[in-house]
C-alpha cells in the first residue's frame, strides 16, 4: 500500500477510489444511467462541434466559442468517466499515484479553461450588444483563436502547481479517496504533513480563476442590461434572446462548482455521500445540458440540428 522512504513518513504508490460511499452494492446498476448521461453529453457536444464547423454561416465568434465549450465539455467528462465506469462495473478501484495526479490536473485545468471560455462568450455578447459597429473588427477569427489558446494556457498554468504541491506531501495512515475520481481537495486531506500551501493556493486559484471570471461575467451582463433597457421593445427581445443560452450555461457551470467547493470547505465527514454525488453531477450534468440548452434556445443551432436529423432520416428510409 505504501512505500516508506524513512521510518516516519510514507509515500503513496497508489490510491483507492471508493466510488459512491454506502452504495457499493448498487453501484453496478447506478452506472447505467451515469453512462447514459455521458453518452448523451458526448453525442450532443459532438453534434454542436460538427454543425458549427461544417456551416460556414456559423463561423462567427459566438458559435466558435460555443464549439470550444463543447470540446471542453467532452474532455472534462471523459477525464473521469472511463475510470468511474471501471469502478462501478469491474470493481477496479485502484489508481496509480501519477495517474491520479494526471487525472486531477486534467479535471481542474479543464474546469479553468471552461470558465475562461464562458468569460470570452460574455465579452462577445457585450461587444455585440453594446458596441455592435465594433464587433466585427474587435473579434476577428484570428483574435478568437488567440483567446481560445489563451484559455488553454491560463487553465493549464493555474493548475500546474497542484500536482507539484501534492507530490511534495508525505502520505501515511490511509490511501482511500472518498470520490469516484481524483480531486485536489480529496487527495491533500490524506497527507500526514502540513498542507496549508495546498489550501492557500487552492483558494488563490478559485479567487483568480472562478471568482474573477464570474465577477467579470456579471459586470458584462450589467452593462448589457443597461444598454438593452434603452432599446425598443422589439430590439430588447432580440438582444435578450441572444443571451439566454449563455446565461443558462453560466449557471449550469458555476452553481455546481460553487456548491461543490462550499461542501468541500465546510464538510467535516470525508465519507459523506453528498460531496461525491455533487462531484459526479458537476462533471456529467453540465456537459449534457449545454448542447440541449443551445439546441433549444439558439435558433440557428436548432435549425441545423433539425436539418441534420431530417437528412439522416431520409438516408435511412428504404
Amino acid at each position: 500500500m505504501m512505500v516508506a522512504p524513512n521510518g516516519n513518513e510514507s509515500s503513496a504508490t497508489y490510491f483507492i477510489l471508493i466510488g459512491l460511499p454506502g452504495l457499493e452494492e448498487a453501484q453496478f446498476w447506478l452506472a447505467f444511467p451515469l453512462c447514459s448521461l455521458y453518452l448523451i453529453a458526448v453525442l450532443g457536444n459532438l453534434t454542436i462541434i460538427y454543425i458549427v464547423w461544417t456551416e460556414h454561416s456559423l463561423h462567427e465568434p459566438m458559435y466558435i466559442f460555443l464549439s470550444m465549450l463543447s470540446g471542453l465539455d467532452i474532455l472534462i467528462s471523459t477525464s473521469s468517466m472511463p475510470k468511474m465506469m471501471a469502478i462501478f462495473w469491474f470493481n477496479s478501484t485502484t489508481i496509480q499515484f501519477d495517474a491520479c495526479l494526471l487525472q486531477m490536473f486534467a479535471i481542474h485545468s479543464l474546469s479553468g479553461m471552461e470558465s475562461t471560455v464562458l468569460l470570452a462568450m460574455a465579452f462577445d455578447r457585450y461587444v455585440a450588444i453594446c458596441h455592435p459597429l465594433r464587433h466585427a473588427t474587435m473579434l476577428t477569427l484570428p483574435r478568437v483563436t488567440k483567446i481560445g489558446v489563451a484559455a488553454v494556457l491560463r487553465g493549464a498554468a493555474l493548475m500546474a502547481p497542484l500536482p507539484i504541491f501534492i507530490k511534495r506531501l508525505p502520505f501515511c495512515h490511509s490511501n482511500i479517496l472518498s470520490h469516484s475520481y481524483c480531486l485536489h481537495q480529496d487527495v491533500m486531506m490524506l497527507a500526514c504533513a502540513d498542507n496549508r500551501v495546498n489550501v492557500i493556493y487552492g483558494l488563490i486559484v478559485i479567487i483568480v480563476a472562478i471568482g474573477l471570471d464570474s465577477l467579470l461575467i456579471s459586470l458584462s451582463y450589467l452593462l448589457i442590461l443597461k444598454t438593452v433597457l434603452g432599446l425598443t421593445r422589439e430590439a430588447q427581445a432580440k438582444a435578450f434572446s441572444t443571451c439566454v443560452s449563455h446565461v443558462c450555461a453560466v449557471f449550469i457551470f458555476y452553481v455546481p462548482f460553487i456548491g461543490l467547493s462550499m461542501v468541500h470547505r465546510f464538510s467535516k465527514r470525508r465519507d459523506s455521500l453528498l460531496p461525491v454525488i455533487m462531484a459526479n453531477i458537476y462533471l456529467l450534468v453540465p456537459p449534457m445540458l449545454n448542447p440541449i440548452v443551445y439546441g433549444v434556445k439558439t435558433k440557428e443551432i436548432r435549425q441545423r440540428i433539425l436539418r441534420l436529423f431530417h437528412v439522416a432520416t431520409h438516408t435511412l428510409d428504404p
